[in-house]
């Protein structure tokens, strides 16, 4: 199965953006009527000396475009500077053209009226004259190194007219195909995309309007805005890198366009810490660009909207108000150096055998479902994800819609209430082949069919449901014990694991059955079956009575919970990535890239928030440091540390 990892090209190269999104300190949103030639050269130059060369820059719309048929000529001129300032420092930048929400709140241009931006025949005409212009007058510029329609629009779109939540998306992909022409016309060669932050169905399972499918055709790469508040630490520190996984989309580059945080919320080293897991995570998720929030601290502006209301905002910003690099500037620096020294522009992710199944119930909005089946599907997917990064699996993200590779040797179905019924004739043929095919069940977490939709259950896995029409089987204990009946993997006969275990009173269930052809492999305190196998033509289905990866999903605080010892053994069982680099601890996380030369590099990244030893296990090579000293002793890694290695053959 091919992973991600699509580059950017311009003239015929790769390109990797490191930089920041970018407003100078002097009037932030309205800087360009304020402009400061030197303190913008002052904030680049400290951007630059950081190692980032990108910014994203905003034509602020009401300003930039007074009236209907008229830009703001003036503030053309400081723009110009601006860009004329990104050459003179060897940098690039990536305009943004409709900017009417920033940092917690709107602007219109003061003509708009109550027109819908996406649907009035006049109103998208002037926008797509204000592109154009734009377009034009700054396209051959060196320093542009792309376009962006627009700042985070969903937030934006129709807040006046219709209210957020009603965007049409057939209306959505006209206008989103209107002004990339309107960047086309104006001489644009440079990639383009929408500003949207990628926050439609396929990621969040609610459609905003912005279908990322039906976009992607349209642009020339995806530019997730990732922000999450979240109840766990791996959750968090590898939630960023699974929406990058979920957007392999029509095959275009992944560009960390937005993420960062506040210093109001957070101390400056785990700010620092933040940094370096989204980076590394992302960019091991098939990432190719960063560009973070933002370039520096606004505190004069605490009187000005939106820092008034939202004071929160001030202090995004990788330089304080003295001018002092933060630690996390300092942790995108070294962020950069490694980039360099891997050489990404030349790196890809290797095929896997192992993908993890996110159902079409996330995405395709069929009849007579409910909306709560849609968004629990990203996050069991989610914590699957996290499972499988525990157990160093190379896992790749198959969604059913695109139908199902049929390449790996081990595919996983996390805690699935819904799959359609020909993915489930596509899994049995994986099985006939050879694949092992492991499913949890889950009834979801409403009334309204609460139940496994699974076709022919009792045949596929070998078993016999006990199950009554219209009840749960409710699970009371507080954790879940299972006992291994027979060595499974690594799991030898007689061990335990102890699950979390969580849910509503429809959710917090198993699934009560009795083997037929299934071998048992593992029971619960009652001695109920709660892992199976059975076995079909060349491979094997392994059934999880009980949604193991759901239980995890709503619990805070639970990672590393025992699911990656089940996906680890599963993958022994499946001979599912042998040749992978492992650590025996959760909390340290593998990854690895290839480069096109062959040479290959191995991340370890912790998860601990102290420091901790590792010993890898490389099968038939070895590991050396980027500097080229062999590895001869266990890793040492910081509190959130990441060490990266060259893998080699061994002597």
């Amino acid at each position: 199965m091919k992973r991600q990892s699509e580059k950017i090209i311009r003239d015929e190269q790769p390109q990797v953006w490191l930089g920041v999104n970018f407003w100078s300190r002097v009037g932030g949103p309205r800087m360009w009527r304020d402009y400061d030639a030197a303190v913008v050269g002052e904030e680049l130059r400290a951007m630059r000396d950081h190692g980032m060369t990108v910014t994203r820059s905003f034509f602020y719309w009401p300003d930039f475009m007074p009236e209907p048929d008229r830009l703001d000529e003036t503030l053309v001129e400081r723009f110009a500077d601006f860009l004329d300032q990104h050459q003179q420092l060897g940098m690039t930048s990536v305009p943004t053209f409709i900017v009417g929400h920033m940092s917690g709140d709107n602007w219109d241009p003061a003509w708009r009226g109550e027109r819908s931006i996406f649907g009035d025949v006049w109103f998208v005409a002037r926008q797509a004259w204000y592109v154009r212009e734009l377009t034009a007058r700054f396209a051959a510029h060196p320093a542009i190194a792309g376009w962006l329609l627009t700042n985070e629009i969903p937030i934006y779109g129709d807040w006046k007219s219709r209210g957020i939540g009603t965007i049409d998306h057939d209306e959505v992909s006209s206008w989103a195909q209107i002004l990339i022409d309107a960047v086309r016309a104006g001489g644009g060669t440079q990639p383009v995309s929408v500003g949207d932050g990628s926050w439609g169905v396929e990621v969040t399972g609610a459609d905003n309007g912005f279908r990322i499918r039906e976009l992607a055709p349209l642009v020339d790469f995806h530019g997730p805005h990732v922000y999450r508040m979240e109840t766990d630490p791996v959750r968090q520190n590898l939630g960023a890198a699974f929406v990058c996984e979920l957007l392999d989309i029509g095959g275009k580059p992944v560009i960390m366009e937005e993420f960062g945080l506040t210093s109001d919320y957070v101390s400056e080293e785990n700010a620092a810490h933040y940094y370096r897991q989204i980076m590394h995570n992302t960019l091991l998720a098939g990432a190719t660009g960063w560009l973070t929030w933002n370039n520096t601290d606004y505190d004069a502006l605490f009187e000005q909207e939106p820092y008034s209301h939202h004071p929160f905002e001030l202090h995004f910003g990788l330089i304080d108000k003295n001018g002092r690099p933060k630690a996390q500037a300092l942790e995108v620096k070294a962020f950069g150096e490694m980039l360099q020294q891997v050489d990404l522009a030349h790196l890809h992710r290797a095929d896997t055998d192992v993908a993890l199944i996110v159902p079409s119930y996330l995405e395709a909005q069929y009849p007579f479902t409910q909306p709560d089946d849609a968004s629990i599907v990203f996050d069991v997917s989610r914590q699957a994800y996290v499972a499988a990064r525990e157990a160093d699996l190379p896992v790749g993200v198959a969604r059913e819609l695109d139908g199902l590779p049929d390449d790996c040797a081990l595919y996983l179905l996390p805690s699935a209430k819904q799959l359609t019924a020909p993915a489930w004739a596509q899994l049995r043929s994986r099985v006939q082949a050879g694949a092992t095919v492991y499913a949890s069940v889950f009834v979801g977490e409403h009334k309204t069919q609460r139940g496994p939709w699974w076709p022919d259950l009792d045949e596929t896995f070998g078993v016999r449901k006990l199950t009554r029409y219209g009840l749960v089987n409710p699970v009371v204990e507080d954790e879940l014990r299972l006992t291994f009946v027979r060595p499974f993997g690594d799991i030898a006969e007689g061990e335990e694991l102890v699950f979390p275990v969580g849910g509503t009173i429809n959710s917090r269930s198993f699934l009560p059955v009795e083997a037929t052809d299934a071998e048992i492999i593992a029971v619960d305190a009652h001695g109920n079956p709660a892992l199976l196998r059975h076995r079909s033509g060349a491979g094997s289905f392994v059934l999880g009575t009980y949604p193991f990866e759901y239980f995890a999903a709503v619990t805070p605080f639970t990672n590393p919970e025992p699911t990656w010892r089940l996906y680890a053994a599963l993958a022994a069982e499946a001979g599912a990535s042998a040749d992978r680099v492992r650590v025996d601890d959760p909390r340290v996380v593998v990854g690895e890239m290839t480069h096109e030369d062959g040479r290959r590099f191995v991340w370890l990244v912790s998860q601990h928030d102290a420091p901790s030893t590792v010993d890898p296990r490389v099968p038939g090579a070895a590991l050396r440091t980027l500097a080229g000293a062999e590895l001869t002793a266990p890793v040492e890694l910081p509190a959130y540390g990441v060490e990266i290695y060259e893998r080699h053959a061994s002597a």
